[in-house]
């Protein structure tokens, strides 16, 4: 038996490559469940996997692709039976193990979670890695008291991949959304998904002296990190959460205690790799239940995994919006 899988290699002067290719099922690493794939996903570590692989990617021969949906094929394990519907995200998939740029995957069974009811393979791809991360910042916002009525929720990148979900889901569960984004023609995009306001990205990028400003923000889900999130941090309500998800304005952060100790505001840390088993289920529960399909169908942009190089390059340069959906057998 084969199947067609995108797969990364390095020569010996460490320069990568990718190329579609036919491969025996005994390449496929070892596992409990074998997972005949519909569906992934491009995520940031998806660019970074396709290309410089970012320290990620450990071995090569390599196939990336942190997520994957589709029906198991077979399977050593009680709790999966073939014909079983899954879903898979983090857990350094498509990193130091193989992933979802593939017609098959295998898997340990600990790492699936079972397609939730009311979504579709497709649309859990749609969601993928950065709207199960955005659904987690929701959840943390609101495990940290949020609820509609208190003010704007903050949300940065809002036109990235988790930033469009978070966008979304919020504006769906009655919150006014601020939405930030560096380019100007992604306006009317945001506000379909229910963005009320449009922030311009220069007006929160530039590091302050004040610790404190006017206190704005009710919550904020945050993509970016470096300088905004220092400046997003002393614009915070008091006692209100930050839910930091990203790093793409850098991994410092140039920011005084001040917030913590006279607002009482809240960072809150989203890790979506290692997430246990119960939080991933409640989780997609809630994805299925208050993402509006409309608005994710919005979101999508088809590819192949052919199309996967170059738009692996364009999610590092900031060139992607919302959610690239890749049908691996196209």
């Amino acid at each position: 038996m084969t199947f067609r899988a995108l797969v990364v290699d390095k020569d010996d002067q460490g320069v990568t490559s990718a190329s579609v290719q036919t491969l025996g099922e005994d390449r496929l690493p070892a596992g409990d469940v074998t997972v005949a794939v519909e569906y992934s996903t491009l995520n940031y570590k998806d660019g970074l996997c396709l290309g410089p692989g970012g320290g990620l990617v450990r071995t090569y021969p390599h196939v990336p692709g942190i997520d994957f949906a589709g029906s198991v094929e077979a399977s050593d394990d009680p709790r999966y039976a073939p014909g079983d519907k899954v879903v898979l995200t983090g857990w350094r998939v498509g990193e130091v193990h193989w992933g979802g740029y593939a017609e098959k995957a295998r898997v340990k069974a600990d790492w699936l979670v079972p397609l939730p009811t009311g979504l579709s393979t497709r649309q859990a791809m749609a969601v993928g890695t950065a709207g199960f991360t955005a659904m987690l910042a929701v959840m943390a916002l609101e495990d940290h008291g949020l609820t509609p009525g208190q003010g704007e929720v903050l949300v940065t990148g809002a036109a990235g991949g988790v930033g469009s979900v978070a966008t979304a889901i919020l504006a769906h569960l009655g919150y006014g959304v601020a939405a930030v984004t560096g380019r100007p023609d992604q306006a009317d995009y945001l506000r379909g998904l229910g963005a009320s306001r449009i922030v311009a990205r220069a007006e929160l990028a530039e590091t302050v002296k004040r610790p404190l400003e006017a206190e704005t923000w009710a919550g904020c889900v945050d993509a970016v990190g470096g300088a905004m999130l220092a400046r997003v941090l002393g614009q915070m309500k008091y006692g209100a959460s930050v839910a930091a998800v990203g790093l793409a304005g850098g991994a410092g952060l140039p920011a005084t205690v001040v917030p913590f100790l006279l607002r009482g505001v809240n960072l809150l840390g989203i890790d979506s790799v290692m997430q246990p088993f119960a939080a991933r289920q409640r989780a997609w529960d809630r994805i299925a239940r208050d993402l509006p399909l409309d608005k994710l169908e919005a979101m999508i942009v088809p590819a192949g995994l052919s199309d996967l190089p170059d738009l692996g390059r364009a999610i590092l340069a900031g060139g992607v919006r919302g959610r690239v959906l890749v049908d691996v057998t196209a």
